[in-house]
């Protein structure tokens, strides 16, 4: 056991009267990792930044001691600090886009630290950007280095942002939800580059809210939970014998195929009648069984049908698919003057009331997809039908009617709010559109609120002050007060915490089973994908490589680039 680099002994950490953290104590040493866990809120960011002096402004930080290869960080100057940060610490963030320069090339971002730190050449300093950028998984290097971060996806923006941290070696190394952004075989890659850079005698502390993750690299892990620990071990005992009951319910969350069919949250199913004024109230409502789903390589066994057709009624017929896309392409112009074909001849189906899966890494055309089924891009070729009726490619005139019938919940809901709104003129707006009269919208706005488990005094919050959870939520209830048949997710839990992920996932069942709403669910996350979807297809390069019942492609995948993906889902616990 070598001699701790960073000791970090009773750390508390207060803003005002209100304690983030209180009473952390751990030690980093070369070579290992230490894993912070815990839900928003629970100090684990504010501990790792402590290690920076980047608390924050009114913060007050204690602690019996905390050091850096045995210098007392309580008592550093700024100056000391500036010479610590990027060279002797370094941290990476979770939101790249945020962190980066908007005005600055990729390429110079992730050397800033080695001009910084060092006398390397410019011409060095290109080299060893390129070097790191080939390291994380960027493909090419140097094509990207040239870029800037908004000509990047967020994936490629997040893994040269672990590049940069990189860059100077440093010999700590805080890396703060680093995986959150990214499809799971470039997630793998930064795992085991991650774990180089430990074996190679690096210090790593480890902050991160998915335990599948924390359990490939950590050496110990701390629960956190209100700032304070509640359990602390080695992965195998705090992942396979939790003692606490805070992990138990974070180990519960997690989703699977194990978990297909069940609740996550705990909690029990939310009523979600629809108001008398309902344009829909002559459908069915009815749960289909699973989506249709026709690709040039696969139809699907299973079609959408009510209960009576499932039961083999006789004479009975699936009802016809409520979305279906035909021979989809898409080309944009690559900045080098060459082009991208970034979606190619892609088809399928969805039926009414199921959920179809849409997975792939970065690059892979989901998003695009997603963008033609909305009729928010045009397609080169291909169409889209909605409920029957031509959607894509249609003049905006004809589509703006029939809009409220295929609705959005994205990644990243505070970016498609307008900060100056309270959540009250955000979902009186949709309301608006859904034809409800201007006396009604509050009280409609405040049932739609209690239906997704929010109260209805956060009407008259903005969405600043509101939880990622709480954000995702108002945005879910915007896109169902326009009552929909139909709800493209595009990443919608990919930035959430696992229990708040669960009551979102659980929220997401409910509409299915109550409203008979359809999926497009669009994600990297193949856990998540197994358990909410009934169908998957499996893009690659703009194309669908494989496409099936969910449980046939995870359990007996046909095509190499789908094995690739499901080998490379972290699981608790698969490190010896």
């Amino acid at each position: 056991m070598s001699r701790p680099l960073v000791r970090v002994r009773d750390l508390s950490v207060h803003f005002g009267d209100t304690a983030a953290v209180e009473g952390v104590s751990f030690d980093l040493e070369p070579g290992r990792c230490v894993a912070l866990v815990g839900e928003s809120g629970s100090g684990k960011s504010v501990t790792g930044r402590s290690l920076l002096g980047l608390v924050g402004p009114g913060s007050r930080v204690q602690a019996d001691e905390l050091s850096l290869d045995g210098s007392d960080l309580r008592s550093f100057s700024e100056r000391e600090w500036r010479r610590v940060r990027g060279g002797e610490v370094a941290l990476v963030l979770q939101d790249a886009l945020v962190s980066l320069d908007p005005l600055v090339r990729i390429g110079s971002q992730v050397t800033d630290a080695v001009r910084v730190h060092s006398d390397a050449t410019r011409s060095a300093r290109r080299a060893r950007a390129l070097s790191l950028l080939a390291d994380v998984g960027v493909p090419e290097p140097e094509l990207r280095a040239a870029q800037y971060p908004h000509e990047l996806s967020g994936g490629l923006r997040q893994r040269a942002l672990i590049a940069s941290a990189l860059a100077a070696s440093p010999r700590v190394l805080i890396a703060d939800e680093p995986t959150t952004a990214l499809d799971v075989t470039v997630q793998r890659q930064v795992l085991q580059l991650l774990g180089r850079v430990r074996e190679a005698g690096t210090a790593l502390l480890l902050i991160s809210h998915d335990l599948a993750v924390v359990a490939q690299l950590a050496d110990e892990i701390l629960v956190l939970k209100d700032g304070r620990v509640v359990e602390r071990g080695a992965p195998r005992e705090v992942l396979t014998a939790p003692t606490d009951p805070y992990t138990r319910r974070l180990i519960a969350a997690i989703p699977s195929g194990r978990t297909r069919g069940e609740r996550l949250s705990g909690a029990a199913s939310v009523s979600l009648a629809r108001a008398p004024h309902s344009r829909a109230a002559g459908r069915t409502g009815v749960r289909t069984e699973a989506p249709s789903v026709a690709t040039p390589a696969f139809t699907a066994s299973r079609a959408a049908a009510p209960a009576a057709v499932a039961a083999g009624a006789p004479g009975a017929r699936p009802p016809a698919p409520v979305l279906t896309a035909h021979g989809l392409t898409k080309t944009y112009r690559r900045p080098d003057g060459g082009r991208l074909r970034a979606v190619d001849d892609v088809s399928f189906a969805l039926g009414r009331g199921s959920a179809l899966g849409v997975v792939g890494e970065s690059g892979s055309g989901k998003s695009t997809v997603a963008g033609i089924v909305l009729g928010l891009t045009d397609p080169d070729a291909g169409t889209v039908e909605l409920d029957g009726t031509p959607w894509v490619p249609a003049p905006e005139r004809l589509r703006r009617p029939r809009r409220h019938g295929i609705q959005v919940i994205s990644q990243d809901p505070l970016g498609s709010f307008d900060p100056r709104h309270t959540v009250e003129a955000i979902v009186s707006e949709a309301l608006a559109q859904a034809g409800v009269h201007r006396r009604e919208r509050r009280e409609r706005a405040a049932s739609l609120l209690e239906q997704v488990g929010l109260d209805a005094t956060l009407l008259s919050r903005h969405p600043l002050t509101l939880s990622g959870g709480q954000r995702q939520r108002v945005a879910i209830v915007r896109a169902l007060a326009v009552e929909p048949d139909v709800l493209v997710c595009d990443e919608p839990v990919s930035a959430l915490d696992v229990s708040v992920q669960a009551q979102v996932l659980d929220l997401l069942a409910d509409l299915r089973a109550e409203l008979g709403i359809s999926l497009l669910f669009i994600s990297h996350d193949l856990g998540v994908v197994r358990h909410v979807a009934d169908d998957v297809v499996v893009m690659r390069g703009g194309r669908i490589v494989e496409a099936g019942p969910v449980d046939t492609v995870f359990d007996d995948p046909r095509h190499p680039y789908t094995r690739e993906l499901i080998h490379a889902i972290p699981t608790l616990l698969t490190r010896p």
